[in-house]
């Protein structure tokens, strides 16, 4: 539950001041992440985001609230206001040698990110802006299968994505920006209540290997933040990088301190430059009827957007046609997940796992600091039936969906007192049941 107590801390800090190989493969399903990344109870990394009793025991601002707005970043996070615990658990993962030692790339005028005197296509760096390709990253998906997903939300258009996928009864993944949360948040809450999946698309859509370990966890860490605290305590389980910019440094931050499965993508729409003299909706037709002609294997994994009437015309027009073509259409989260979306919780509407928060391996650093957020010991009785984003309480935790790493080294009697001290009334009688 280590991890818990970091998400819990991290609007607390702010209101202070105030989150490989270079050969193409064949294979069509995920490539490993090496060492599992799941904890049980007893491991130290669940008291960055600790919970009390059988629900996530917090009452969340409602999501649009300028309670719930005051908690995060208006623009680029500060990477020097990181919560302690994240912090920690980046040096745990430098220290330890989880990180590589990659050297942060330079930009100059928007151009692609360049290593001075490295090849990006190395091992040591494996640049996906430069198409080298790593296990540590999803490309492809199941043979026969059309992982869906949209980049850049929430937008004024998300209504009408959501509209349309509610008509064909299907869901998608949003990869959704921190700003654009704060800034359409009811667009937000609509694509939760839809039963959509939502993954991270960073805090303010920077090109994450330019940007320092601290920086990265800052633009990383705020995001799972925001829609942790929006979501009733669900925890995003995967990431894609803007522009697909990531390298070996990025990816193992991303896994190691929050745990967050990279997703990259096999076929460019480039809706994302509709009406600004780059493609046409004929050329994505043309493009997309040939993707849906090959053979199911590997599956595909389509990068689209849902920033623009243009780029919602081109999918709507090609829906029918990924059916017509035999491929199953399906959200990319469920389907990369095994039908567990989130890093605590299957979906929207499936009860929420208060250890599993964000569970990064190497989480490992004890803190003692409490959430300025009023605790609950469950939902109230306008909290039942259907989930919603703004005020959402979990549910009795699941039995564990994935096997739990090996043996953390934990001191149950440190971790006692930790818990003696920091927690308040029913969590500590809580907390104490659960070590007895």
């Amino acid at each position: 539950m280590l991890l818990v107590s970091l998400l819990l801390v991290a609007p607390a800090v702010l209101a202070v001041s105030v989150p490989a190989s270079e050969s193409p493969h064949d294979h069509p399903v995920k490539r490993s992440l090496g060492a599992r990344w799941y904890h049980d109870e007893h491991h130290p990394v669940y008291n960055l985001f600790r919970r009390g009793g059988q629900t996530d025991g917090i009452t969340y601002p409602a999501v649009g609230s300028l309670t719930w707005g005051a908690n995060f970043p208006k623009s680029t996070p500060d990477s020097g206001q990181l919560p302690q615990a994240w912090v920690d658990a980046l040096n745990v993962a430098v220290n330890t040698g989880k990180i590589p030692d990659v050297p942060v790339a330079e930009q100059e005028h928007g151009a692609d990110p360049k290593y001075p005197g490295h090849d990006p296509m190395s091992p040591e760096i494996c640049s996906s802006t430069y198409k080298c390709i790593s296990s540590a990253a999803w490309w492809d998906g199941p043979e026969g299968y059309f992982a869906s997903s949209f980049d850049d939300g929430p937008q004024p258009t998300t209504d009408k994505l959501l509209t349309f996928l509610q008509e064909k009864n299907v869901h998608t993944t949003h990869f959704m920006i921190g700003v654009n949360i704060l800034q359409y948040w009811s667009e937000f809450v609509k694509t939760f209540e839809a039963g959509d999946d939502i993954a991270v698309h960073t805090y303010t859509h920077p090109y994450m290997t330019t940007l320092s370990n601290e920086e990265v966890v800052a633009q990383l860490g705020w995001t799972m933040e925001l829609i942790h605290n929006s979501t009733g305590g669900r925890v995003p389980r995967f990431w894609r990088p803007p522009y697909g910019d990531s390298d070996n440094r990025v990816t193992a931050i991303a896994k190691e301190v929050f745990g967050l499965e990279t997703v990259i993508w096999n076929e460019d729409t480039e809706d994302w430059s509709l009406g600004s003299g780059g493609t046409t909706l004929e050329t994505i037709a043309k493009q997309m009827q040939e993707w849906l002609s090959r053979p199911k294997s590997p599956g595909l994994v389509v990068l689209e957007h849902e920033d623009s009437d243009d780029a919602l015309n081109a999918f709507i027009d090609a829906f029918p046609k990924v059916l017509e073509s035999g491929w199953k259409f399906e959200s990319l989260a469920r389907l990369f997940g095994q039908g567990q979306a989130y890093q605590n919780s299957n979906d929207n509407n499936s009860e929420v796992k208060p250890y599993d928060i964000m569970a990064g391996p190497n989480n490992g650093s004890m803190i003692m600091a409490q959430s300025s957020m009023a605790a609950s010991s469950g939902p109230s009785s306008s909290d039942s039936g259907s989930p919603t984003a703004g005020n959402l309480a979990a549910s009795s935790p699941t039995p564990e969906i994935a096997a739990n790493a090996a043996a953390s080294g934990w001191d149950r009697a440190s971790s006692l007192q930790w818990i003696l001290t920091t927690m308040l009334g029913a969590s500590v009688m809580t907390a104490v049941t659960l070590w007895v």
